[in-house]
């Protein structure tokens, strides 16, 4: 093995245990009864291992309500992204037309603009539409995004045009194109497509907080903010749950993992 091989794998060992060790503290003090979270002297392991806290969040704070709202929105909006961005990216990827370059450029400038400079008009939209306080505020907004569009562009220009000249000529329909060439030659891209989509929708905060006001309706992420208020800051609650609610993309990128390194890799070879 060359010494510059033993230095990247070093370095790599190290960027891991950095980046893992908030994740595996955790769900360590996920299991950690309340006086050894606020020990003058924490362990990095539970002494007295307990499944108390779940027990407590999940029976008090009607969390299982919580968790399948996420899990709808995060699925629903996810497969409303990959549908979408990838229609639209293999149309910007492979039709001609006039202003397709202005068009383009105009969806990539959209990425520039913060959440909270768009806040005001999608809400406004939504509430007209009867969508305020309901999922579908929260899954129609995701339905496409900038960076899905563009990672789907990208990655469809690398399949040659002369496949799809090839099946026209041999009268194959659009939507026949789409489904038989295009959707399984992008697998890739889809995949990290779907794990981009699932974790922002799963992780976010700040428009749920805008867009849903009944309880019933929390997503899990907006439930364990006002977990803490309601309970008088039921520490070890907040951080089992927090715990649970990193299982799910774990599961997610452990599945796809193959598909998104190499979607992430081929989506910047042609542009």
């Amino acid at each position: 093995m060359k010494k510059a091989t033993v230095w990247q794998y070093i370095l790599a060992i190290l960027l891991i245990f950095v980046f893992l060790t908030p994740v595996f503290y955790v769900i360590s003090s996920s299991f950690k009864p309340i006086n050894e979270l606020f020990s003058a002297n924490p362990t990095f392991f539970p002494r007295n291992f307990t499944f108390e806290n779940f027990q407590n969040a999940l029976s008090r704070g009607n969390f299982l309500v919580y968790i399948g709202n996420s899990f709808i929105v995060a699925i629903s909006s996810t497969i409303l992204a990959v549908v979408i961005n990838t229609m639209s990216g293999y149309a910007l990827a492979k039709f001609r037309f006039k202003g397709d370059t202005f068009v383009m450029i105009l969806i990539l400038s959209t990425i520039m603009l913060p959440l909270e400079v768009i806040m005001v008009p999608i809400f406004s939209v939504l509430r007209t539409f009867g969508m305020y306080n309901s999922l579908l505020a929260l899954i129609i907004p995701a339905a496409a995004t900038p960076t899905g569009i563009f990672l789907m562009r990208q990655y469809l220009l690398t399949i040659p045009d002369e496949v799809i000249q090839s099946a026209r000529i041999d009268g194959a329909s659009e939507w026949k194109i789409f489904t038989k060439i295009i959707l399984p030659n992008a697998k890739p891209a889809i995949a990290t497509l779907a794990i981009f989509s699932f974790m922002w929708r799963w992780n976010d905060y700040i428009w749920p907080l805008i867009a849903i006001s009944t309880r019933s309706k929390y997503t899990l992420q907006l439930a364990i903010a006002n977990f803490s208020g309601e309970f008088g800051s039921d520490y070890s609650s907040i951080i089992a749950m927090s715990a649970i609610s990193m299982i799910p993309m774990l599961i997610v990128f452990i599945i796809f993992q193959k598909q998104f390194v190499q979607g992430t890799v081929q989506t910047g070879m042609k542009g």
